[in-house]
């Protein structure tokens, strides 16, 4: 389907529908709207029967396991940290590092939800090459899938921009709340829209140093104004062109890196399936489109597949 051509009988469109009048025409609509998803769904799994499709998944996939969207419908306005101002200004180093342990702390306690594990079936099977994911929360393989690209590196890793060690984030956590005592109370602690933590006399905050070399540590995630690291661009390149199909799932492809992928599946006439609550960049680019969540549709995507 391109931009400008009308919507297929097998793409759902739920939030162009019409509000219900009342409560008969808002059971009648949601019937309608449960069937149109079906037959989506079954369009898609008639399409990737024999094929093994790449799956670019973002934000949306992990949010049933109670991670937030902050690109997603209805999501507050925020500032990411730069890396330019990460590396640079030393209070807004300490207001990421306040926030960025508070923010672990839910990521350490999230489990993979439906999605992920339907995804580790479906690779088991044959049917999905790998998974590119954009989230750095590291469900993916928590659940089990074996070929990850993690496109924006993982949260659950430290390294030190001077002599590169790397360290587990657990005991970077340790020490933070060792030399912070205000983060053993979470509830002392506002965090702005824009992810910035205000723990009261910001210049008392202590932020660790590299144990080898004394040098500045960071969380090793790709920051906006930093580029993915080139091999691993190439990996994720790599397994787009091996797979006969592309499934972008819970990502609007507001990244450049996420709809370069998308660009080289199209150039490749692959057909692309994108799975998502709301406007992505990938939409003209998709054969189909499913306006829905993306556990339960890879879940009855694997029904189909493999039952």
């Amino acid at each position: 389907m391109t931009a400008d051509s009308a919507p297929s009988s097998d793409t759902v469109l739920v939030d162009a529908l019409e509000p219900a009048e009342g409560p008969e025409t808002a059971a009648a609509l949601a019937s309608a709207v449960a069937l149109d998803s079906e037959r989506a769904v079954d369009a898609v799994a008639a399409l990737l029967h024999g094929k093994r499709a790449a799956v670019l998944t973002g934000a949306g996939l992990s949010t049933d396991s109670g991670i937030p969207d902050y690109r997603g419908q209805g999501a507050p306005t925020r500032t990411p940290m730069t890396f330019q101002t990460f590396v640079a200004d030393e209070r807004s180093r300490k207001r990421y590092w306040a926030g960025s342990h508070l923010g672990w702390r839910v990521f350490r306690q999230a489990e993979p939800n439906l999605g992920h594990r339907s995804l580790v079936q479906l690779e088991r099977a044959g049917a999905i090459a790998g998974v590119i994911t954009q989230n750095v929360d590291g469900l993916h393989t928590r659940a089990g899938s074996r070929h990850v690209v993690e496109l924006h590196g993982s949260l659950d890793r430290v390294i030190c921009l001077a002599c590169g060690q790397a360290f587990g984030r657990d005991s970077i956590a340790a020490r933070l709340e060792t030399d912070n005592p205000v983060l053993r109370d979470p509830d002392s602690i506002h965090i702005a829209p824009d992810g910035d933590a205000d723990v009261g006399n910001i210049d008392d905050f202590v932020v660790p140093a590299c144990t080898v070399c004394q040098g500045m540590l960071k969380p090793n995630v790709v920051f906006f104004g930093e580029l993915v690291p080139t091999e691993t661009f190439l990996e994720a390149s790599a397994l787009v062109q091996g797979a006969d199909a592309l499934i972008v799932a819970g990502s609007s492809l507001a990244v450049n890196s996420g709809i370069r992928l998308v660009e080289q599946a199209r150039r490749r006439k692959l057909p692309i399936i994108v799975i998502n609550r709301g406007v992505t960049k990938g939409d003209g680019r998709a054969l189909h489109k499913l306006e829905a969540g993306t556990s339960e549709t890879f879940a009855a995507l694997a029904e189909r597949l493999l039952g």
